[in-house]
């Protein structure tokens, strides 16, 4: 399937395209490949779950942290014989484990989790050769903490203890990250299906023309090829790729620079033998492997075949040390062939006391060797002026190595408020999106009131709440209406958000917060929830939305431009938006908004139906798929209308249909392709059916309730879970 954007060509497609089914994928696939796929929304199913009702955040509390942290600092000295320990020491392999499962993350969509890493395919990528082995020595120490201790949290703590025993101090951890029990759905890897495959780049001279919401540069690479663009050394080309890629995970130059050397700074490549003696990965290794794989006979220890390169960055790889800098920046350096034959870079009449102890054998001296991306360190303008700052200021490096690695580890846990454990650091991080606390009493009767008093309209009070709380996005926690950052830039001049509609009432209701001290955030929500109100009402009901005060307001200086412009809703099918034209329909753009909200396909088929008679519509969609002569009552018109066979469909547009009745032969109603997919789509279908029964009127009412309460308060982790 075509993932390019038609409009423009620039690839800024705004999903993860698994939506519609590949051919193979399964019978369906095979014979309907149209056809939408709606697992992404039922992953992670209690069924997979072995331990239901398990509270693992709280659970967590409970760990002895100490013992923990002083078995991991011994783990790291612990050779074992059927994977012997570089040197003594597995720091560098746990530093690798970590970074490449925390690594994994970008912006676009907060995706993946960082659990998903024990899974196929994410566990045979080639960029993970032997990573396997790195968790099976985690295992005991797993096997010791049981539930307490979730897999999630030891292979990012994995690394961070790697580095305190190197020497590094580092900034601190948090536990709480929760385990997955199969391989992410929704993470779009990209088209190929080759490794290392190229053509990711609309303009190969742009390369921010690669294609969102991809950020690696090459398909089952972490990051970019170690090699090179396309294999070739090239620095300056590299340091593209490097921005490019660390740019989407979040990262700025100053971070981008500290993660390069500081990561490499301990640990070594392994490339010293053929790289046709690997066997097959874990996935497609045979069964008595046992989940091991890239197995080769006496492939451990000094003939380890892992990255291809060979060598050590610095001196000594066990130890945290200011070498890699002295190295980089004061000598030469020219491209070799590994034993292996990979492309790698060596220095220039190297001193022999600085050559690193040879794995084979400890009396001799192995080469040293850096990667095309850290010669990018070196030879970019921009990074070469940072390396120098860092070399000549110590102290600054180590800072900024120690705040990038928390930023990296950390980036899909959101702000602080989600932090567990005594090594999470207190201090107010800008990228965290941290909001301030609101502890201002208020009478909540008195502010509803004030708002019902107010001339603004049922879908006024409706979309400005749904516009608020719609940017919240499980996958790494961040958006929402907790610090109501729609009345802050960028959120407030975003197109989905109707820039002039959004101001008026806005203006409104923080005239009411002024008046009463509620926060602008709880007065939004408030309004919501007097427009729902009324529209039940409307329908002849009477269900009260229930409402938890609390919320803080964050202030433009707590508000990061460039992070929170990721939040954009650049579709949104719940309010029949859809910004631009893209090759991927808009029934798919919706499960994409469903599955980062955490809607199940019940959930969403419920709340497409309120929405619509509700009469929140963007402007831009006008009544598509108001499919009701009484708008703003919540009433389950939407369904009723939509499963009637007294009107037939018919196509006016790409994405325009006219609902037309078959005795008058006259348009009764206008709806999208997000509208008749529910229709269409036979288990979507069943869920519309339900709601379109006469026994179910109220039904359909307390479940859109219980929906809505959940969404707007999906970004306050200190309530009870309410569904």
């Amino acid at each position: 399937m075509s993932v390019q954007q038609k409009k423009n060509g620039n690839g800024k497609c705004p999903v993860m395209h698994g939506g519609v089914t590949k051919a193979g994928e399964s019978n369906t696939a095979r014979l309907w490949p149209n056809s939408i796929n709606l697992d992404i929304l039922h992953q992670h199913d209690t069924k997979t779950n072995p331990l239901p009702g398990y509270n693992y955040k709280k659970e967590v509390k409970k760990l002895n942290f100490k013992a923990l942290k002083k078995d991991l600092l011994k783990l790291m000295t612990d050779s074992q014989q059927w994977w012997p320990a570089d040197l003594g020491t597995y720091s560098g392999l746990m530093v690798r484990l970590t970074w490449h499962q925390v690594g994994t993350y970008r912006e676009f969509d907060g995706r993946p989790n960082v659990g998903s890493h024990r899974f196929s395919p994410q566990d045979s990528w080639p960029d993970n050769t032997n990573l396997d082995k790195a968790r099976r020595l985690l295992w005991p120490i797993k096997k010791k903490y049981g539930n307490r201790l979730s897999w999630s949290d030891l292979m990012v703590l994995a690394g961070t203890m790697a580095y305190e025993h190197a020497g590094f101090k580092t900034f601190g951890f948090s536990f709480g990250r929760e385990d997955l029990w199969e391989p992410e759905k929704d993470v779009y890897w990209g088209s190929e299906t080759v490794p290392l495959a190229v053509n990711r780049y609309s303009d190969p001279q742009d390369r921010s023309s690669l294609e969102s919401p991809l950020a690696a540069s090459h398909f089952q690479l972490v990051y970019v090829n170690p090699q090179g663009v396309e294999g070739n050394p090239d620095p300056l080309k590299t340091a593209m790729d490097v921005r490019e890629t660390f740019g989407r995970m979040g990262m700025n130059d100053v971070e981008t620079a500290a993660l390069t050397i500081g990561g490499h700074s301990i640990g070594r490549a392994h490339g010293n033998g053929d790289p046709a003696n690997l066997g097959p990965e874990p996935a497609g290794a045979d069964i008595h492997e046992q989940g091991f794989g890239w197995n080769q006979e006496n492939g451990t220890g000094a003939n380890q075949i892992t990255s291809g390169l060979e060598g050590a960055w610095t001196t000594n790889p066990d130890k945290w040390d200011h070498q890699y800098l002295d190295l980089l920046l004061n000598y030469e350096w020219e491209s070799k062939k590994s034993p292996a034959g990979a492309w790698q870079w060596e220095p220039i009449n190297l001193e022999e006391e600085k050559k690193p102890v040879d794995l084979g054998d400890p009396t001799k001296k192995a080469r040293l060797m850096f990667t095309d991306a850290d010669m990018a360190m070196a030879m970019d303008p921009e990074y070469r002026k940072i390396s120098e700052r860092f070399y000549k200021d110590p102290k600054f490096f180590e800072d900024s190595f120690a705040r990038a690695w928390f930023k990296l580890t950390h980036r899909t846990m959101g702000g602080n408020k989600n932090y567990i454990g005594p090594w999470a650091p207190k201090e107010d991080l800008l990228w965290q999106g941290n909001v301030p606390s609101s502890k201002k009493k208020f009478n909540v009767d008195k502010v509803k009131k004030m708002i019902s008093a107010t001339k603004l309209s049922i879908r006024d009070l409706i979309t400005t709440a749904w516009d608020s709380a719609r940017t919240y996005r499980r996958t790494d926690k961040r958006g929402g209406a907790n610090g109501a950052r729609i009345r802050l830039a960028p959120m407030k001049d975003w197109e989905a958000n109707e820039p002039k509609r959004l101001s008026k009432v806005l203006t409104i209701l923080e005239n009411i917060s002024r008046k009463t001290g509620a926060s602008v955030a709880d007065t939004i929500i408030l309004a919501g929830n007097v427009g729902l109100e009324k529209a039940i009402k409307k329908a002849g009901f009477k269900v009260k939305v229930s409402f938890n005060p609390g919320r803080g307001d964050s202030t433009q200086e707590q508000t990061e431009i460039k992070s929170f412009k990721w939040l954009e809703p650049l579709h949104d099918g719940f309010r029949n938006y859809v910004k631009d034209d893209y090759s991927v329909m808009p029934e798919e753009l919706i499960l994409e908004r469903a599955s980062l909200m955490g809607l199940t396909a019940k959930e969403m088929t419920c709340l497409v139906g309120g929405m619509r008679v509700l009469g929140t519509n963007h402007e831009s969609a006008n009544d598509k798929g108001v499919l009701t002569n009484n708008v703003g009552a919540l009433t389950n018109d939407f369904f009723v209308n939509l499963v009637d066979m007294k009107y037939i469909w018919k196509p006016t547009g790409k994405n325009s249909y006219d609902i037309i009745d078959r005795k008058s032969n006259k348009v009764k109603f206008t709806a999208s392709r997000a509208d008749l997919v529910f229709g269409s789509n036979s288990i979507l279908r069943s869920y519309a059916e339900v709601y379109a029964q006469d026994d179910n009127k109220e039904k359909f009412i307390k479940d859109f309730v219980n929906i809505w309460v959940k969404l707007m308060n999906a970004d306050r982790p200190e309530l009870k879970k309410l569904n």
